[in-house]
């Protein structure tokens, strides 16, 4: 499939609703079996998982459960689409021309926030098992925002390195910094993130051995004999009998680094220490990263922080609130739009600020409340 995403035009000064939004797609169906509007089965499928549902049987309930409200904004010429109806719609929808549609939403909720940090990661689909295996997303993750910006699915027998460059592009990402883990540290994607007027901080591990090596001794070196030459900081967190303490390194001094020439915009390396203590047992971990940031410990710690909240914050949230991990769909694309829409669904209920509840809280009261329902909806 084209893993290639369409750049989303810019949102325009008037927000539009989310139903005006799909209304932008495709129909992928013949004319003769539309017997269904695809706004109607889109907006009954995002409305199901705002309210708690997972799947495609959990639409068809829902919407015969809430049919004569739905029909207050929704056409609905031949009553609630079955659950094979939305299996099939989701299945041959083209997902690029839905990540769109996702994409021009989403630059409608988000807000500019100054370095906002964009963390990556890849997350698989345990259960939509297909032909060519397990389907595998990369998610790019507004930090401050708490917003998804976009996704892209990896392409089969290749891994999420592929993905990232075109979903870079995509985005907007200029004044950010871009976080990625040890299988994003690649010469081309740090091109791409300061060619997208970005900055980067990559972490490093043995798929760069000789690189990892390097930075490793010198900053073990420096730590140890050298102290002073390093911008420093640290944290201490308490929680539940768990004491964890970081320490950060960052150095501008790269004279040592013979490939830095090699690594578009490179500036800095660094380190982060974590010392854990859990019932006077005490385990101690580094870490070792490649940055285009100007010498600053607190700045490059919030960074490195801030990447690993895409697995709380994010993959967490869709396993356990969205039940993503357990979802069957694999047919045709509908694994992949219906992480879509999951993610969609993500993102109104992450912006909703008139009600003080997590997202479970949420749900439920999208699931009680009509009008809160319409609320998240833009309606």
């Amino acid at each position: 499939m084209n893993t290639t995403p369409v750049v989303p035009a810019a949102p325009s000064v008037t927000a539009r609703n989310l139903p005006e939004h799909f209304r932008d797609l495709a129909d992928p169906r013949v004319p003769r079996t539309r017997r269904h509007e695809l706004v109607d089965i889109l907006v009954i499928a995002l409305c199901t998982l705002l309210c708690g549902g997972e799947s495609f049987n959990d639409m068809e309930d829902f919407g015969h459960a809430k049919e004569e409200w739905l029909r207050t904004f929704l056409a609905l010429p031949n009553g609630i689409p079955t659950h094979d109806t939305f299996n099939r719609v989701l299945a041959a929808l083209d997902p690029a021309r839905f990540l769109e549609c996702f994409m021009a939403w989403t630059q409608q909720l988000r807000q500019t926030v100054s370095e906002e940090i964009v963390a990556m990661d890849g997350k698989a689909l345990r259960r939509a098992i297909q032909t060519g295996g397990v389907p595998y997303m990369v998610n790019a993750w507004a930090v401050r925002n708490g917003l998804v910006l976009g996704q892209l699915r990896v392409a089969e027998k290749s891994n999420e390195i592929t993905a990232v460059p075109p979903l870079l592009r995509a985005l907007d990402l200029a004044g950010c910094i871009v976080t990625l883990d040890a299988m994003g540290c690649q010469k081309t994607i740090a091109r791409e993130i300061i060619e997208a007027d970005a900055e980067y901080v990559l972490a490093l591990k043995g798929n760069h051995a000789t690189v990892h090596a390097e930075v490793r001794t010198y900053l073990d070196d420096a730590i140890r004999q050298a102290p002073d030459e390093l911008a420093y900081t640290e944290t201490i967190e308490k929680n539940h009998g768990r004491i964890e303490t970081r320490r950060y390194w960052h150095s501008e001094r790269l004279g040592w680094f013979a490939d830095r020439a090699q690594w578009e915009g490179l500036r800095s390396v660094g380190v982060v220490e974590a010392v854990r203590e859990v019932k006077g047992q005490v385990q101690t971990e580094r870490r070792y990263y490649l940055s285009s940031l100007a010498l600053d410990a607190p700045r490059f710690a919030r960074a490195v922080r801030a990447h690993w909240g895409i697995e709380n914050q994010l993959h967490w949230v869709l396993d356990v609130q969205f039940g993503e991990d357990q979802s069957r769909a694999r047919s045709g694309h509908a694994a992949e739009n219906l992480a879509t829409l999951r993610r969609l669904a993500l993102n109104l209920l992450k912006r909703d600020t008139t009600k003080q509840r997590g997202i479970r809280g949420k749900q439920k009261n999208a699931g009680w409340n009509h009008r809160y329902l319409l609320h998240l909806l833009g309606l």
